[in-house]
């Protein structure tokens, strides 16, 4: 999927990134483990491994405003955005990558927030569907869909909008197969995909 392809530019004040988080308590169980047979079945003391269920004090960057959360590791940006902050835009489709819904910008960049850690989004800039809007006027991408009629049942327009946004913000002016290429991670069920490319299209020229 194209919008996962780079390599994430910040990590968060902890370090943290889902590879790591999984990478660190996959290893403390084994050393857990390991150690409890070379100790008689001793108790070894987790020190530095982070359960997922410790609740840790972070902060977000979200469509211009800072917000300080309390969350678990574990924690998907997505979870965190919709839950704890209200912002629902960025829909939770899947939970594994596969229908775009959640698509958010990080650092400007389209990014899927179900597979985002919350800790790994910290001092990172994030736009969600709602940061493009000024007051109730809507954003150019998002005023392109609703002149192109852009959607039918509407689930997947946030996540389409801002895999738009991420694409046109890295090429203004992209050809069809780069608007195909930038858009195949995200999924429209009802299949309004021509004028989805016709959206962009308008977009990309009014941008």
């Amino acid at each position: 999927m194209a919008k996962e392809k780079d390599e994430k530019k910040c990590q968060g004040q902890h370090g943290i990134t889902r590879r790591g988080f999984i990478t660190t308590v996959g290893a403390g169980a084994v050393g857990v483990a390991a150690s409890g047979a070379i100790l008689g079945g001793q108790k070894a003391a987790a020190e530095e491994v982070m359960t997922p269920e410790e609740m840790t004090k972070i902060a977000l960057n979200v469509n211009g405003y800072r917000h300080r959360v309390l969350v678990e590791p574990r924690w998907s940006l997505l979870f965190v955005l919709r839950e704890k902050l209200g912002l629902t835009a960025a829909k939770d489709g899947c939970s594994r990558g596969e229908c775009g819904y959640c698509t958010v910008l990080i650092d400007g960049a389209a990014r899927l927030a179900c597979l985002t850690l919350a800790v790994e989004a910290e001092g990172c800039e994030i736009t969600t569907a709602e940061g493009l809007m000024k007051g109730e006027e809507l954003g150019t991408v998002q005023q392109a869909f609703v002149e192109e009629d852009g959607m039918q049942c509407g689930f997947c327009t946030p996540g389409m909008v801002m895999s738009a946004e991420g694409l046109l913000r890295a090429n203004p002016n992209p050809s069809d197969e780069e608007i195909q290429e930038g858009m195949s991670g995200t999924i429209c069920r009802c299949g309004a995909y021509a004028n989805i490319f016709k959206a962009v299209k308008r977009a990309s020229a009014q941008m």
